[in-house]
């Protein structure tokens, strides 16, 4: 048993699906058969003990009726009234009191039977089934001084010959069943696999061409597994997009890595070579590599706030009720060193709110949204920062009137070392990963980051974080 459920389990899902659909519709139409078929027989069998009574009760009213005496004189009339009630396969007879028989009326009953069976042998009324075929009926007969017994045998071979015919059709019919069904289940089962092939295909294609192939989609089909299909693709497209990031995000890093390698190289080169021997060329390769070095310092760290940022997962207890308060503290340290710029604050909504984010990366947020808004002001020296509650969210939102952001390259800022101004360095205008990490931060959180801007317009940056009922 458990060799042959092995071998079972190594078939293929397409043949698992045939038999076991197959052997289910088997199984349904044989129960089906063998109900209607014990009914059809039971009814057959009913119906001849019914017409067994009618004759009965049809021959003892005709003879209580017409009070016969069973004289010798009345044998003929009786006769032809026996005859007349008779059917084929069946045959009447009169038994007086001893069992003895007086009148008997028969059509193909074989004669043998009414000495195999003798009166004495059975009770005195009733019905039995003395073999397959015979149906005995007995009934006792009280007229005046006579007491008889009136005694009905039906041959069922008819019945019997249809039950037969009607078992061998079912049958033929159980064989038919068993072809049918298989076809069927085939049908069925390669109609079902039909659209896991075609994502397997699509698979096999992912891994001998890339990430480019996609499982066709049916538009009329709206079932699980053109759910699954449809999941399949956007899992695909979220993946090549990835990918695509990957690929940009190691060509970008090694540019932003490149370069301040490349200068220090150059400097600590040239004082190998002679400008070691020179104080001014000293001092000032120097100086040279130390920045690029705080550059090369500030690139990795922000890197390392990317990476946290993506791969951890908040607690379910980050929450800050006091988020303006620290908003506000941030404010008051970026105008000490920013002095010639002009903050206005309207953070009174979410003075008594308690947002699901943790301290530190509310901080982290708002210092990149506020870092940003400075270093593109331009000419303007006025930020504007704001609050306001809606719907369960509390919004923050940081507004600058700068030299502001086109329409192309708004979708793309967020993306890592993306910087809408291409001739701004590292060092005056960031290394294009700070909205990155502020966009990882906010969807830890399962909040948005959202950005209006336009060319010479001013930028506005909103973020939402979930408000969180006082307990």
């Amino acid at each position: 048993m458990n060799r042959l459920r092995q071998r079972f389990s190594r078939f293929p899902i397409k043949w698992k699906l045939t038999l076991w659909s197959a052997l289910l519709l088997f199984l349904l139409f044989v129960a089906y058969n063998a109900v209607q078929y014990a009914f059809i027989e039971k009814w057959m069998v009913k119906q001849a003990e019914m017409n067994t009574k009618e004759d009965m009760r049809e021959i003892l009213n005709y003879l209580l009726e017409k009070e016969f005496t069973f004289e010798e004189s009345e044998m003929g009339s009786i006769r032809s009234f026996l005859e007349k009630v008779n059917e084929r396969n069946q045959l009447i007879r009169l038994l007086d009191e001893n069992g003895e028989q007086i009148l008997v009326v028969s059509e193909n009953i074989p004669d043998y039977w009414m000495d195999a069976y003798p009166r004495t042998e059975l009770a005195g009324k009733g019905t039995w089934f003395l073999d397959s075929n015979l149906l005995l009926m007995r009934s006792p007969l009280t007229i005046f001084s006579f007491n008889g017994t009136v005694e009905i045998v039906k041959n069922n071979e008819d019945f019997e010959k249809l039950s037969s015919a009607f078992f061998r059709i079912m049958l033929i019919c159980c064989f038919g069943a068993v072809i049918i069904s298989g076809i069927g289940g085939g049908l069925l089962a390669r109609q079902l696999l039909k659209p896991l092939q075609t994502m397997n295909h699509a698979m096999v294609g992912v891994k001998n061409k890339g990430v480019k192939e996609r499982v066709r989609l049916n538009e009329n089909k709206n079932d699980e597994i053109a759910a699954l299909m449809k999941l399949f693709n956007e899992m695909m497209d979220k993946l090549e997009r990835s990918f695509g990031q990957q690929k940009q995000f190691i060509e970008d890093a090694s540019h932003e890595l490149r370069t301040p390698v490349a200068i220090m190289e150059g400097h600590l080169q040239l004082l190998q070579r002679w400008g070691k021997d020179d104080p001014a060329i000293l001092e000032e390769s120097l100086n040279a590599s130390v920045e690029e070095l705080a550059r090369l310092k500030g690139l990795v760290q922000e890197l390392l706030s990317l990476s946290r940022a993506e791969k951890e997962l908040p607690a379910k207890d980050e929450r800050w009720p006091h988020s303006a308060k620290t908003i506000e503290k941030l404010i008051g340290n970026m105008t000490l060193l920013h002095p010639e710029f002009h903050f206005d604050v309207e953070l009174e909504p979410i003075s008594q709110a308690v947002l699901f984010v943790s301290e530190q990366h509310l901080e982290q947020i708002m210092l990149i949204l506020l870092d940003n808004a400075i270093r593109f002001s331009g000419e303007s020296k006025a930020i504007k920062v704001s609050a306001s509650l809606l719907e369960g969210e509390a919004l923050l939102s940081v507004t600058d009137y700068g030299i502001g952001i086109s329409e192309d390259d708004l979708p793309l800022v967020t993306n890592r070392f993306y910087r809408a101004d291409k001739s701004r360095s590292g060092a005056n205008g960031g290394h294009g990963l700070g909205l990155s990490i502020a966009m990882r931060l906010v969807q830890r959180y399962d909040g948005r980051l959202l950005m209006k801007s336009g060319e010479g317009a001013g930028t506005t940056v909103t973020v939402s974080f979930k408000k969180v009922a006082r307990n």
